[in-house]
């Protein structure tokens, strides 16, 4: 059996290295993409130490060259792609709507819609090849619930669940499915804003149903995992809320800025 070669973005830390441990560990030879070497080295220390076959490729959602190259890299040393997980992001932070300045929108539309894209036209051609692909869009919940001061962030992810469910539609006939994943889970960037402000951080997990956060490795990875799988096969254009229940009434997200 052909081992499945399965990139993933954005994989140095949280959700990302989580499913790149969650992929290994399921057989796929997972490329381990970011910005920060370092990270991404330790991530795939830790996957190789638990018997995963992996390898470290740097990657800049920040340019659209960058992303081709990854999966050029990846199909040249490894024979081909067949999952892609786009998973980095970027993020320009806070600020109301009326202070978002244009450069704000250009890097979130980057990182978050023109990255991927790049990426999905670049692996194409060897998904349908192989008659077999799977890429899954990590997008979030902070456009589906309109979350306040992040109108960039919001807008790009979900041009990014439109641009899922368009290849989906366009892709199918090659067995290539294409999902959107939507988390809710305590990544770093939680972390940084809990110990920043841990009420706020507080509120937002008790006005989940579960009450908590999900854990990267132990409630988002598998799902993705399942995507990823042959299991999956009839399973496009779908977004999947693995999120606790969060969005079902929206989440408590009110940051506080000056003059609110």
């Amino acid at each position: 059996m052909v081992r499945r070669v399965a990139i993933v973005t954005g994989a140095a830390q949280g959700i990302g290295r989580g499913i790149a441990q969650t992929l290994a560990i399921d057989g796929c030879q997972v490329v381990v993409a970011d910005i920060n070497a370092d990270a991404a080295a330790e991530t795939a220390r830790s996957i190789q130490a638990q018997g995963g076959q992996c390898r470290v490729r740097h990657c800049d959602i920040r340019s659209d060259e960058s992303m081709r190259e990854l999966v050029d890299d990846t199909i040249a040393s490894l024979g081909g792609v067949h999952v892609l997980v786009n998973n980095a992001v970027m993020s320009s932070g806070t600020a109301r709507l009326e202070d978002k300045t244009r450069a704000d929108f250009e890097l979130s539309m980057q990182a978050s819609f023109y990255a991927p894209l790049a990426a999905m036209q670049r692996a194409f051609p060897s998904m349908r090849r192989q008659g077999f692909g799977r890429i899954i869009n990590m997008c979030s919940l902070n456009g589906v619930n309109a979350h306040l001061y992040t109108a960039d962030y919001n807008a790009s992810k979900e041009a990014l669940r439109c641009l899922t469910r368009s290849a989906a539609r366009e892709w199918a006939a090659h067995g290539i499915t294409v999902n959107a994943v939507c988390p809710a889970a305590k990544t770093p960037a939680f972390e940084r804003f809990a110990q920043h402000s841990p009420d706020n951080a507080a509120r937002v997990e008790a006005a989940n149903p579960m009450g908590r956060l999900g854990d990267p490795l132990g409630d988002i990875a598998g799902v993705v995992c399942f995507l990823a799988s042959e299991a999956a096969r009839y399973t496009t254009g779908n977004t999947l809320f693995v999120d606790g229940g969060s969005h079902i009434n929206g989440v408590a997200w009110k940051p506080q800025l000056p003059g609110t």
